[in-house]
């Protein structure tokens, strides 16, 4: 009795005061004590699961590793709780960066759960496995691993709730491997499952028969979350795809599903959640042309981030990499280069890496004096040879990059073979931003060249594309080579069409640079080191060049 109500005290303590002292000494006894009484199993690894999220709390990672061990070593008669214990402990040696034991114990779990007869809890285990080898690029492994889940998933016959909810953890697992390998186009059976999959848990009642095996008592993510989830995922195909009205609409639906749930719960998943959706819909917002939106969508990540310093380190370069993008976008080209220098810096990611670096060369291929700089660049993504990541999508934008480089440097035969490869690749996934840049550079090409009928061909296309998607910078280009194409043709009805489209596009883009440029959270160009800043000075107005804009 003792050992209990030192674990009930512990408890509310620690989950309702912040007495963590008080907390900690009631958490101790419980747990020192119940080990001296036999078949008291679930006092005792109540109070160490508890105890040690404490430790973690409080900094003392070290104290709740072997604190979860032993837990883990004597609760071997207790199907329910020695699958937790690795649950936690694999947890905490992921949230170290540790993938490589938290794999191992995962792969523990999972053999453990077969034993005991738990299919549900074994594939539950294998998924979280297959996530991490997904985060270690470990793709030889993932393969056969998903292949394994996806047999056990389809003949399990239990819970259809729990039975949905791992078809959605895997299904999610092969749309964002799929996504990774920038293959846009391959992915849409699989996404198309998930969202049918999403849709029967939504009619699913929760039953509240419990499983009569205790090793079932898991589950993955609550409905509401898994909602969410799947409204991500199919933001970030929408966006890789380039149909960013798509990606808006499902974005709106899942931040006003996530206001609702934030109000209700506190997980710190919702805030990740959070903030990928605002990662990429800022992307979408810079190339529709809505730049003073992103900016304030940018500085409300930063708001979010400062609120957690884990989710802070986790998303540190994608923050200064989503600066420099809007840098581009406003003209600020040193800015966007400390910006994507910073980013560089603070990611260990391989995609993230291939793509700021991507950016960086089309910075210094702007600037037109930083050959050097440029030269080691293009060396380091160098799309036919030893390419270093293995996303489709990226090795195309490679490709883009060189063929842009070749252009400004007047090499145009050099540049059409490097867009047609482009051209190839996105057609291939259906990468419509990628196709619409490279056929209204490929236009511009015939244009200098005097090729005026192909010129067209190319620019036609890309302008119907760059209306699609939106891509305002692509429809801004497209107007001014059309109205110059009709214009040397002599269609001057055509030409003045063109011309007013132009007109339009310039204006429009010209309100917004202006209504960027003065809002103080503009000031974030220049953070590079440290926390994101608190509060931002408004400034008098626009600081940054036009020129290049129109």
């Amino acid at each position: 009795m003792e050992a209990r109500t030192h674990l009930q005290l512990g408890s509310v303590l620690y989950h309702h005061t912040r007495n963590g002292d008080q907390a900690r000494g009631h958490l101790e006894k419980a747990w020192l004590i119940s080990q001296q009484i036999p078949q008291f199993e679930d006092v005792k690894f109540e109070a160490a699961s508890l105890l040690s999220e404490l430790y973690c709390q409080e900094n003392s990672v070290d104290t709740a590793k072997p604190l979860l061990r032993k837990a883990i070593q004597i609760s071997q008669q207790t199907p329910y709780w020695h699958c937790r214990l690795l649950f936690q402990l694999a947890q905490l040696h992921t949230l170290e960066k540790d993938l490589v034991s938290a794999c191992d114990l995962l792969g523990v779990g999972a053999e453990y759960a077969r034993v005991v007869g738990s299919e549900y809890t074994r594939a539950l285990f294998l998924l979280s496995k297959g996530m991490l080898l997904l985060m270690e690029r470990k793709l030889q492994e993932v393969h056969p691993l998903l292949t394994l889940c996806g047999q056990i998933v389809e003949n399990w016959q239990g819970n259809p709730i729990q039975k949905e909810s791992l078809r959605v953890f895997f299904l999610v697992l092969q749309v964002t491997h799929y996504l990774d390998a920038g293959q846009v186009k391959s992915v849409k059976p699989c996404l198309k499952q998930l969202q049918q999959c999403i849709q029967t848990i939504s009619t699913l009642h929760d039953d509240e028969i419990l499983p009569s095996n205790p090793a079932d008592l898991f589950h993955w993510l609550p409905k509401e979350h898994m909602c969410v989830l799947v409204y991500l995922v199919t933001v970030m195909h929408s966006m890789q795809a380039g149909y960013l009205e798509k990606a808006q609409k499902y974005t709106d639906k899942a931040l006003m599903q996530l206001e609702k749930l934030k109000m209700l719960d506190c997980s710190p998943i919702l805030s990740s959640f959070q903030v990928i959706l605002l990662e990429h819909i800022i992307m979408c917002r810079l190339v529709t042309g809505h730049k003073a939106t992103a900016l304030q969508e940018i500085s409300q990540v930063c708001q979010l981030c400062q609120q957690s310093p884990r989710l802070f380190s986790n998303h540190a370069a994608q923050l200064h990499t989503l600066l420099g993008l809007y840098c581009i976008s406003v003209n600020c080209m040193d800015n966007a280069e400390a910006q994507f220098t910073t980013a560089l810096r603070l990611t260990t990611h391989q995609e993230l890496w291939a793509f700021i670096v991507t950016n960086l060369a089309s910075v210094y291929i702007r600037e037109g004096n930083r050959h050097q700089e440029l030269y080691s660049l293009l060396e380091r993504i160098n799309p036919d040879h030893n390419f270093p990541v293995s996303s489709h999508c990226l090795r195309a934008a490679a490709f883009y990059i060189r063929g842009l480089f070749s252009f400004f440097q007047g090499r145009y035969n050099e540049a059409k073979r490097f867009l047609r490869e482009t051209l190839k690749m996105s057609n291939a996934e259906d990468l419509n931003r990628l196709t619409a840049c490279s056929l209204v550079l490929l236009g511009h090409i015939f244009y200098v060249l005097g090729n005026h009928r192909e010129s067209n061909n190319m620019v036609v296309p890309a302008m119907q594309l760059a209306s699609k998607i939106p891509d305002m910078s692509v429809q801004l280009w497209s107007s001014a080579l059309l109205r110059d194409l009709n214009k040397a043709c002599g269609n001057a009805m055509d030409a003045h069409e063109a011309a007013q489209m132009h007109q339009n596009f310039s204006q429009q883009l010209l309100q917004d640079h202006i209504e960027a440029c003065s809002l103080p959270e503009h000031n974030l160009i220049t953070w590079t080191d440290g926390p994101p800043p608190v509060q931002f000075q408004a400034q008098n107005g626009p600081t940054t060049s036009l020129a290049s804009l129109l």
